[in-house]
Formats: C-alpha cells, sequence, structure tokens
C-alpha cells in the first residue's frame, strides 16, 4: 500500500529514533511514536494507523499485551511486537491475543523492513487496477487488454496508453482533443492531431469488437472523443 501511517510504541527513545530513521530510509513518511499505551490510546482515538509496532514491555498500569488487547477489541489493524522478551511463552500470548508477527530485540533493519512490507501486503492486498469495457478489459499494471475473442493480451503502446488512461479517469466525460494531443506528446501538441487519430483508431482496434461501429470509446465530433466504461478500478 502507499505511504502507510504507522504508529511505533516503545518506553526507549533511542529505539523509538531508530525505528524512524530506518522507516525513513525505506521511503515511510507517516511514522508516529508514543513512549506508553496511554500516549499510543491518545493517538489511536483520533486516528487508527495502518500498523502498529508495539512493545511488550511498557511502562505505567497497562503493558504491551494490555494495550494488544485494547486495540483487538475495536480494530483488526496490523500488529508486529517487538521486544526483548523472547521467550516462547511471550511468543504464544501475543499471537494467541491477536498480534500479526513477532520479533526480538536487538534485529537487523532490514529484518524489520522485510517483515512489515509482508504484513503490510498480508493486510492490504493490492488490487489489480482494470477498466472492463463492452467488449474488452484493460489492465493498467499491465499496459494490456484483454478479449474474449483473442488467446492473447494486446499490449499497448506508450503513446495508446498515456490517451486511454486519460480517458478512463474522465469515463463518461468528453475528453478534447487539445487535451488528448497534450497527454500523448507534451505542451508543444499543435499539428499533432493526425498522429492523434491513429492512436484512437489503434486502440479502438484493440478494444472494440467492431471498431468500425465502437461501443466504448466515442467520437464526440467537434470536440473529442469519450470513453464508457461498465466497471473501473483506477
Amino acid at each position: 500500500m502507499e505511504d502507510p501511517t504507522i504508529l511505533v510504541v516503545d518506553d526507549e527513545p533511542a529505539i523509538r529514533e531508530m525505528i524512524r530513521t530506518i522507516f525513513a530510509g525505506a521511503g515511510y513518511r507517516q511514522v508516529l511514536t508514543a513512549a506508553d499505551a496511554a500516549g499510543a490510546l491518545a493517538l489511536l482515538h483520533r486516528k487508527m494507523p495502518d500498523l502498529l509496532i508495539l512493545d511488550v514491555m511498557l511502562p505505567g498500569e497497562m503493558d504491551g499485551f494490555g494495550l494488544l488487547r485494547a486495540v483487538r477489541a475495536v480494530s483488526r489493524v496490523p500488529v508486529l511486537m517487538l521486544t526483548a522478551r523472547g521467550e516462547a511463552a511471550d511468543r504464544v500470548s501475543g499471537f494467541q491475543q491477536g498480534a500479526d508477527d513477532y520479533l526480538v530485540k536487538p534485529f537487523l533493519p532490514q529484518e524489520l523492513l522485510l517483515r512489515v512490507q509482508a504484513i503490510l501486503r498480508r493486510a492490504y492486498p493490492a488490487r489489480d487496477r482494470c477498466v472492463r469495457l463492452a467488449g474488452a478489459v484493460v489492465d493498467l499494471d499491465r499496459a494490456e487488454v484483454r478479449r474474449p475473442d483473442s488467446p492473447d493480451p494486446l499490449p499497448l503502446t506508450a503513446k495508446e496508453y498515456a490517451v486511454f488512461c486519460k480517458l478512463a479517469e474522465n469515463a463518461g466525460r468528453i475528453v478534447t482533443i487539445g487535451t488528448l494531443c497534450q497527454t500523448a506528446c507534451g505542451e508543444i501538441w499543435q499539428g499533432y492531431e493526425n498522429t492523434l487519430m491513429t492512436h484512437i483508431r489503434h486502440l479502438r482496434e484493440k478494444l472494440e469488437t467492431d471498431p468500425s461501429a465502437p461501443r466504448s470509446l466515442l467520437t464526440v465530433r467537434g470536440l473529442g472523443y469519450k470513453l464508457l466504461v461498465e466497471e473501473a478500478r483506477l
């Protein structure tokens, strides 16, 4: 998932700062920290993060297991237990109370990152970005068109892909010729209209069952083009 919010709960300032630095180096920009359960609960009441990294040995009346139980009473947010207590009984207790993974200090930064990435992939599986048309499905992640009458996917060229994405972003609305030309070739697009028509023709050959009678990629005479979709997951 893109730019997840991670809450790190640990009573050691050096550990909190180290984890923040590790995540910042890996491109994670939204890392919150708390030194105890009370501070963590205050943050959780404002907004539930996408991942909780939780130390078992916390100061105060509520330890990490108590905080985990409080979280599990209201949310299934993934939780990684990060602690110096590596005894089997502690790991079993953490898993029984709903932890998703367990990492014992000291740890390697790369191992922490790999475990976090694995947890996020399991908890928030990526959705395919597909656009379903009357006679085809366009997979935006693979830049290809799947049609029931074609045994193999039909690849889109870079220009065709750019034009299609602009149309898909504005599905059901008119996209002007100028906008599509600018999308395909940049700021200086005057004189590109005929080339755009070629891209549109090639797109229709891939998208339409009958390109001469299109049902999805329509011409709006004098204005531009419009894409009609049945379902879009962008």
